[in-house]
């Protein structure tokens, strides 16, 4: 029996299909996503780029289930996000994503650990071993001197990276950051991309950055490119590793 050599793709982790949202009415109406097809793969660093008000984030959004989409449907690892109610929407973020955003969303009172405990303790941990198993994930990404910092004590590239911990503590199957690097000079950015770079490398996760940072492009295996609520165009690479 003939054996066919064609290796079969594994099916996207994040699969969105014909996906529209619209802000205001009438005259003021926008279309902020019209008829958005796309398919992300696990073990991938995903890049959504383009120009500003363009869809970036609202398409982020709708994908991490912050917004309702008007038309369309998002499957994360074979789960339609679309279709759940609110409550099951939660459940499913609070369990299978995690969020990284541009200002940190640190709360100034809380040490860099308990920060990065949070989704633990939203999900029912006791404080002490959320706290210590955020202390393990800090300690992980080049924070184990900083775990008992308070944020101000922090620049803003810790505090990113307090952010990313955040988002990993659960360990997530899709980890969701928008403008991660806007707010960090050129040397933090490409530290923190390079973390998030390293995240995507897992077999059972996606990662998904919306980002302007064309300096970071080259750490991106495929780069959709958005104008005017629609996909452009889609670069699929790998990533460049040795570029500055």
């Amino acid at each position: 029996m003939a054996i066919d050599p064609t290796p079969t793709a594994p099916p996207p982790a994040v699969r969105i299909r014909g996906l529209s949202k619209r802000f205001g009415s009438g005259e003021r109406e926008v279309k902020a996503l019209d008829g958005v097809d796309l398919d992300f793969q696990a073990g991938k660093l995903s890049l959504i780029v383009g120009p500003s008000g363009c869809g970036k984030t609202t398409l982020l959004s709708v994908v991490a289930g912050i917004l309702d989409a008007d038309a369309g449907e998002v499957s994360i690892f074979g789960e339609t996000i679309t279709s759940m109610g609110d409550r099951a929407r939660t459940r499913f973020r609070a369990r299978r994503i995690g969020f990284v955003f541009q200002q940190y969303n640190l709360l100034p009172a809380l040490t860099a650990a308990e920060n990065a405990s949070i989704p633990l303790v939203i999900a029912g941990w006791r404080k002490a071993p959320a706290v210590a198993r955020a202390a393990e994930v800090l300690a992980s990404i080049g924070m184990a001197g900083k775990v008992d910092s308070l944020p101000a004590q922090l620049s803003g590239g810790q505090m990113q990276r307090v952010a990313i911990a955040r988002a990993l503590v659960h360990d997530p199957s899709l980890l969701v950051c928008d403008e991660p690097t806007a707010a960090l000079d050129h040397e933090s950015g490409l530290a923190v991309m390079g973390l998030l770079r390293h995240a995507a490398d897992q077999p059972d996760r996606a990662v998904l950055v919306v980002t302007h940072d064309n300096r970071v492009f080259h750490l991106g295996d495929r780069i959709a490119h958005m104008d005017d609520g629609r996909v452009a165009r889609v670069e699929d690479r790998g990533p460049d590793l040795s570029a500055a």
